[in-house]
């Protein structure tokens, strides 16, 4: 009997039980597309990470399931992933700060700093924000959240550093904290729409957002914390600010949830426009596992 052995982490946080949990597991060269996802399926995370076996220059290989579904990019499973085989110690001691992620959206830079509880990591997404109209209109999107239309700040937009979603602006937490998502009305609008991940945020002042994240097409109800989000509206924010320089967030999300995530994010922007998302944060290992396969 084959023993598939895995590792649980709450990531984007330094407490236990808090964060969103991810499933690694470390030897998965063998494992065919068909399992991951099962697998995936059976755990029922946000995100499930398979990493196949380190390259010279600590490149590793990784995919990405939901229970839905296989997806290019996603912040948390990286930070989670990076951190993790540092603590397992599987990376070359020689460069044990940097290593790289190799994923469907391209290579992706990881930067660990310190050690043990304190340790962070961050990614530099392999690609720069895209942004475009969404489909859907400000009233189908306040009706889709069970809000008024005014509680909505702007038009629904389309962005992305290599996953996209429909980012909605809140006018105020308490409207944040309201959301009821409208299944039969999001299926309608948006089940057969190419983004239908729908991220929503309010601005706080100065670099402080609060978020939440749905992707019912991934058999995600709700995230607790979604890196590629907060990269998408890390890059969108920097363009709409239109001038050269360096933005940062500090994003808390999954409070609604009770389990409270913290993502902080900065874009390099220059004359030409952004330059660098980078997306930063902590995480902790939970458990150990295996599956009995045979």
């Amino acid at each position: 009997m084959q023993k598939l052995r895995f590792h649980t982490l709450d990531v984007f946080t330094d407490s236990p039980f808090s964060g969103n949990p991810l499933a690694v597991f470390t030897d998965a060269d063998a494992l065919p597309t068909t399992l991951m996802q099962q697998i995936a399926r059976e755990l029922n995370l946000s995100e499930t990470v398979f990493v196949g076996a380190g390259q010279p220059g600590n490149h590793f290989p990784m995919r990405i399931f939901t229970p839905g579904g296989e997806i290019p990019f996603a912040g948390h499973p990286t930070i989670g992933t990076a951190l993790l085989l540092s603590e397992l110690e599987l990376l070359d001691p020689q460069q044990r700060g940097a290593l790289v992620l190799e994923q469907r959206v391209g290579p992706v830079p990881v930067q660990l700093e310190g050690l043990g509880a304190g340790a962070v990591a961050r990614l530099r997404t392999a690609r720069l924000p895209e942004i475009s109209s969404s489909t859907l209109k400000r009233h189908e999107a306040a009706a889709l959240l069970g809000l008024q239309p005014e509680q909505l700040v702007a038009d629904p937009v389309v962005a992305g550093c290599g996953l996209p979603f429909v980012l909605l602006q809140i006018r105020d937490v308490a409207a944040l904290g309201s959301i009821s998502l409208d299944l039969s009305l999001w299926r309608r609008l948006l089940g057969a729409q190419p983004v239908s991940n729908l991220y929503c945020f309010s601005l706080q002042g100065g670099e402080a957002v609060r978020a939440r994240m749905f992707d019912p097409a991934n058999s995600i109800p709700e995230d607790p914390a979604t890196g590629s989000a907060a990269a998408a509206l890390a890059g969108y924010l920097a363009i709409q600010a239109a001038a050269p320089g360096s933005y940062r967030l500090r994003i808390e999300q999954g409070l609604e949830m009770g389990r409270a995530s913290l993502m902080l994010t900065r874009v390099e922007v220059g004359p030409e426009g952004p330059e660098a998302v980078y997306v930063e944060g902590q995480a902790r290992r939970i458990s150990e596992g295996a599956f009995l396969l045979g």
